[in-house]
This record gives structure tokens, sequence and C-alpha cells, in this order.
């Protein structure tokens, strides 16, 4: 079981430096004038206590491969580098889950504007409804919302239809900011977590120094409280990297959606504006024909 977790920790945390090892150039081959010239020619002799020149596998043996990489996490305890691995997977998720619904066109598009500017002209708001429901965007169930109050409270001003317009605004506003939210609370928990493991492990360190055993070497005990501090640093760099990058991607989707609030709200005071002057011209002529 220990093993199996480690190795899904060492896909999370370390898979692209094993991608690295595993395209890495091939060793140089011998150049013609080393090859040997005949079948006959000696081969060169080691000297008594000289070791064979094998410098391409010395550089071999010094890169990173999947087997060290399983040997680092467990080193680093796997009472910490799992919650560390479970945080780089949802960052993962979360990551990919942004790209494809933070975008434009999921919040305003074009086509569903084109629509309610129609509709809104005419005076069809139960059709402008029926859009609503069809389309996944902020602006239309902020369309909906207003829509659906004015249709319910005919009698209501056109200043209260607004203050429902702004409350759902502000409502869908905050939902995109606390959604990329998560990314950002990865990024401060994941070297939290990082740290305590660093923190556990020198603390057992010492104690084991304390204790006097001599076998015990002190700097690699260091170095292995560290690799939980180095795992967390890896999951939280990227995840406040795109956290700033999403941010950014939301602030202007906001502005957008503000914009596109502005332009609905306008056809619909024009369209109450239009209606209460029928009103008033309903009344007067009543008025001039009682007389």
């Amino acid at each position: 079981m220990k093993q199996a977790f480690s190795a899904v920790l060492a896909a999370f945390f370390l898979g692209a430096l094993t991608a690295a090892a595993q395209t890495a150039p091939p060793a140089p081959a011998t150049t013609p004038a080393a090859t040997v010239p005949s079948a006959t020619a000696a081969a060169p002799a080691v000297q008594p206590g000289q070791a064979p020149a094998l410098a391409p596998e010395g550089k071999k043996e010094s890169q990173m491969n999947p087997t060290k990489l399983l040997d680092l996490i467990e080193k680093g305890g796997l009472f910490f580098m799992v919650p560390l691995g479970l945080l780089s997977f949802l960052a993962v998720l979360l990551i990919v889950f942004y790209m494809l619904t933070i975008r434009e066109g999921t919040v305003v598009s074009d086509k569903f504007m084109n629509a309610a500017d129609a509709l809104i002209r005419k005076q069809d708001y139960l059709g402008l409804i029926a859009v609503c429901n069809r389309e996944n965007e902020c602006i239309a169930r902020i369309v909906y919302k207003t829509l659906d109050f004015a249709t319910k409270n005919p009698t209501a001003s056109f200043d209260e239809v607004r203050e429902v317009t702004e409350a759902e605004g502000t409502r869908q506003a905050s939902i995109l900011n606390n959604r990329i939210s998560y990314l950002n609370d990865i990024g401060r928990v994941a070297p939290m977590i990082g740290l305590m493991g660093t923190v556990w492990g020198m603390i057992k360190t010492f104690d084991e120094v304390g204790q006097g055993r001599e076998h015990l070497e002190l700097a690699p005990g260091i170095a292995q409280a560290l690799i939980t501090t180095a795992a967390g640093l890896v999951i939280a760099i990227p995840a406040l990297i795109f956290y700033s990058i999403f941010r950014g991607k939301v602030q202007k989707l906001i502005a957008e959606l503000e914009a596109a609030m502005t332009h609905i709200m306008a056809l619909l005071a024009a369209q109450y504006k239009r209606a209460n002057y029928r009103a008033s011209a309903r009344r007067d002529s009543y008025d001039t024909g009682a007389e």
C-alpha cells in the first residue's frame, strides 16, 4: 500500500522531471579517431587502481529517475505527502475547469444580447424569459430575475426593478470571484502543510541526535525534513500563478457583465417610459371624452 501511495504521489509532484529524464539526449557517439584501426589492435591498458572512464554512465546515475522520486516521497512521509498530493490533484482539476468555463461567451454572449434587444423592443418579456431558461450565462440569470420580478409585480416602479437587477448582478459577480478563490486557498495551504512536515522532521532529527545515537548524521535528516516544504512550494507557485491569470480574466468578464446590464436596463427604462406615456395618453383621452 505504501508503494502504491508513493507511486501516485510521484506522478503528481515530479512528472515533469521524469519526462525530462526520459527525453535526455543520448550519450555522444565515439569519434572516428578513437575507433580501432584493425581487429588486431591492442586495447588500451588500464593502470592498476585506475577505474575505467564511464562518464556517460556516471551522468545517467546522477539524473532523476522514477525510483529516486519514489524514495524522496517516502522520505517526506506519507502523512504529509498524501494531503499535498491531493491538493496538487485538486489544483490541476480546478485549472482545467477554469480554462473551460472562465472565457469569453460564458458570461455574456452576442447571441443572447441580440435576442434580448429584439424581444425587449417588442415587449415580449415572456419570450425573453424562455430564452433565459435555455441559456447558461450570467447575464441570462440576471435578466431572468429582472423580468420574473417585473412580470409578477406589474405595479412595481422601474426603480424597484433596477434594485432587483443590481442585487442579482452583484451576486453573479461574487460567484465568479469566489469560484477562483479556491486556487488561492490551495496556494496558501500547501506551503503551510509542507512547512509543518519540515518542522516535524526537524523535531524528530534533533530528538534522535539528543538521544546520543552516534550513527545518525544531522545533514541527511535535515535534507529529508525539507522535502515536504519543497513539495508544498511546487504546488503553491503554479496555483498562485494561475490564480492571478484567472483573476484578471474574471475582472474583465465582470466589466463586460456590467456593460451588458447597463444596456438591458436602458432598454427596459425606454419601454417603461413608453408604457407610462401611453397610459397617460389614455387617461387624458378618457378625461376629454368624459367632459
